[in-house]
């Protein structure tokens, strides 16, 4: 059995952001954790305003046309991981080597260039859920990503007692990226001394795995249906008087996710109506 504290070796490289194209922008950092799972940062159009959740286009320029020599874009929807009080943008990835866009952009360096349409959207907002006293953030792979972007969000601990992020994988490895981020910030000085120093203790790390050996396998579906989140948490099952939802994955994950919620008695909610659970719809990997 691995220990969940480890530290698994990455990649990190650097560069200043210097955008030259329009609806461009320079890849400031680029973060390597397996052979499929990478992260990487570009610099901020000074126009972009966005809600911590939200996600954009961001692409690169496909490969010319045989006959016409012309290029287009390859634009996909990617979760914005950074927060939105954050002088540049995260984007968290996953590779696919035979993938249209991911097989190029897992690729990029420092002081390489980016496509990224600067209109943010989605439903992954606090301005889609009523008020609650807890807040579950539910995750599958490169999931995580809006979740990294809210958990860096001071409004999502002004609205909630307790933040409950469950990360599933396949295995620990995969886990990387989430369990650095919320280890990260539970140290960083800065939100203490906002929130005080209770204000860790907010935070709930549930990761699963679902393939490798790790302290705690299974789905999270089944963990629900069986109680044993419940349990081990020390929290009572989901109750939409108190309760909140926000949900990432596969589009099975997501499906089955709602099921359970709404059997709870959860209502999904949307930007214009909202309700005690939102899912995103547009989402890659």
């Amino acid at each position: 059995m691995r220990d969940m504290t480890e530290q698994t070796p990455v990649t990190t490289a650097t560069a200043k952001a210097v955008p030259t194209l329009p609806d461009a922008q320079t890849v400031t950092s680029v973060q390597h954790y397996t052979d499929k799972l990478f992260s990487f940062r570009v610099s901020r159009p000074a126009s972009l305003r966005f809600r911590s959740g939200e996600f954009v286009m961001i692409g690169l320029m496909g490969d010319p046309d045989p006959k016409t020599g012309k290029q287009k874009p390859l634009l996909r929807a990617y979760s914005i991981a950074s927060p939105s009080w954050d002088e540049e943008l995260e984007f968290y990835s996953i590779k696919v080597q035979d993938g249209p866009l991911t097989s190029k952009l897992q690729h990029i360096q420092p002081g390489d260039q980016i496509i990224l349409r600067p209109k943010p959207v989605g439903t992954l907002v606090h301005d889609a859920l009523l008020p609650g006293k807890r807040l579950y953030f539910f995750a599958t792979g490169t999931g995580f990503a809006p979740f990294a972007s809210l958990l860096r969000e001071p409004e999502t601990y002004e609205n909630y007692d307790e933040v409950i992020i469950t990360h599933t994988c396949r295995d620990v490895a995969e886990l990387t990226y989430g369990h650095n981020l919320i280890e990260d910030l539970k140290q960083d000085e800065i939100m203490e001394e906002v929130f005080g120093e209770g204000f860790a203790k907010k935070i709930r790390y549930y990761p699963t795995t679902t393939r490798e050996e790790s302290p705690k396998m299974g789905r999270i579906t089944t963990l629900i249906e069986n109680g044993e989140l419940f349990t081990d948490l020390g929290i009572p099952p989901l109750d939409p008087a108190t309760d909140r939802a926000m949900v990432c994955g596969s589009l099975a994950f997501n499906l089955d996710i709602k099921a359970l919620l709404e059997k709870a008695g959860l209502r999904e909610g949307a930007n214009s109506e909202p309700g005690e659970f939102v899912i995103e719809k547009a989402f890659v990997g």
